[in-house]
């Protein structure tokens, strides 16, 4: 099947059979697909909270309390749930650490590559310092690693849930993410759909073509 077709197919699970569990070997293989994502300068500034026990999903739970209760069923029925955590800051310990890996990797063929790579994401580093939104940005990178998620899930034929209503400073607060120098972002459950889920058998909705490009 084609990207497309993936993509055509996936949809946001509303309820989860929690009978039936991912396969480990998907899992680590989805897990690699989100730490294969994207980002500005190869920043990759994320962090994944894994959850697959149900004392781990429990814990996750305690950011869907009160006004987003609607989503604490999804996170302890489904198979895995994973917080995607955005860091708050890129210190320059952190750029060595990611410059280090690079030059582990084999991703410079001398001192000069080296030095041009580090000056760069330096540079867009110190771009968003100057204009305070360091956490912003580093939430579109995080973001793009929940696309990269989702249409992998898609892929495997694993259900997903994309979650925002979470109650974030809870979560902070749960896993200790604020003195690691990251903030929780978005909360992914994955699984498969139960009978229950009204989503599943409901038609796919987009914008016409006609209305979301133009072409010049």
């Amino acid at each position: 099947m084609s990207p497309v077709s993936f993509a055509r197919q996936r949809y946001t699970t509303k309820a989860y059979d929690a009978s039936r569990q991912v396969d480990q070997a998907i899992i680590d293989e989805l897990l690699e697909l989100l730490r294969l994502s994207p980002s500005s300068v190869n920043s990759q500034p994320w962090h994944f909270v894994v959850a697959s026990t149900a004392e781990g999903k429990a814990r996750l739970a305690k950011g869907a309390q009160g006004g987003f209760a609607y989503n604490q069923s999804k996170i302890l029925n489904a198979s895995h749930v994973i917080l995607i955590c955005a860091r708050r800051e890129l210190d320059d310990a952190y750029l060595a650490d990611v410059l280090q890996q690079e030059a582990d990797d084999g991703r410079f063929r001398d001192d000069a590559a080296r030095t041009t790579q580090h000056n760069t994401r330096s540079s867009y580093v110190e771009l968003h310092r100057g204009l305070g939104d360091i956490p912003h940005w580093a939430e579109k990178q995080a973001y793009l690693a929940l696309g990269t998620l989702l249409l992998g899930a898609a892929a495997k034929g694993v259900d997903a849930t994309p979650m925002e209503g979470i109650d974030r400073e809870a979560l902070d607060e749960e896993l200790g993410l604020t003195a690691q120098g990251l903030s929780s972002m978005v909360a992914v459950a994955l699984g498969y759909h139960s009978d229950g889920d009204f989503n599943a058998a409901l038609p796919k909705s987009r914008l016409p073509a006609e209305r979301v490009f133009t072409h010049l």
